[in-house]
């Protein structure tokens, strides 16, 4: 069994600056991306490309039929990390995507997760917060690589009581 099919543990609480440590690794739930996502981000973001939204243009494309946007699967991925509840409240800010890969392309119906791994932590010039890189890997269920990349993120350190 693959780490995408395995079942979820709880992450657990919110994560904080000064618990997370290099190495520390979740999986998030998965999620099965469907054709209202696809006509939803192209209204969104005004992207009516295509390879995206036209069947027939897209069948005599390279994929041989529709692929979603590579940013909507990014945002998906995002909102997937959020749920799992180890950043809720501790993440201030999205500093950086950092060698985002799109690697595979993810076609309507295709199922995902996000695979989490803490790579680098330092403090910040301010005091109650700290700069964490993490590799971010996006993986179908059989733990396929479909993008990859590092987001750099502001986290807060725990609060004084």
């Amino acid at each position: 069994m693959s780490e995408a099919q395995r079942p979820i543990p709880d992450p657990g609480p919110t994560r904080y600056f000064d618990e997370i440590e290099e190495g520390d690794r979740w999986v998030s739930r998965r999620r099965t991306l469907t054709e209202a996502d696809l006509s939803t981000f192209a209204g969104l973001s005004g992207d009516f490309n295509p390879v995206h939204v036209d069947a027939v243009a897209a069948a005599e494309g390279p994929f041989g039929e529709r692929i979603l946007h590579g940013i909507l699967v990014l945002a998906v991925a995002s909102g997937l990390r959020q749920q799992m509840g180890i950043f809720h409240g501790s993440m201030r800010a999205l500093l950086e995507i950092r060698s985002w890969r799109f690697s595979k392309p993810v076609r309507i119906g295709d199922t995902v997760a996000a695979i989490t791994t803490v790579v680098s932590k330092r403090p910040s010039s301010k005091g109650d917060c700290g700069v964490v890189v993490q590799r971010v890997d996006v993986v179908d269920p059989d733990g396929v690589e479909l993008q990859s990349g590092e987001l750099v993120t502001l986290m807060r350190s725990r609060p004084v009581a």
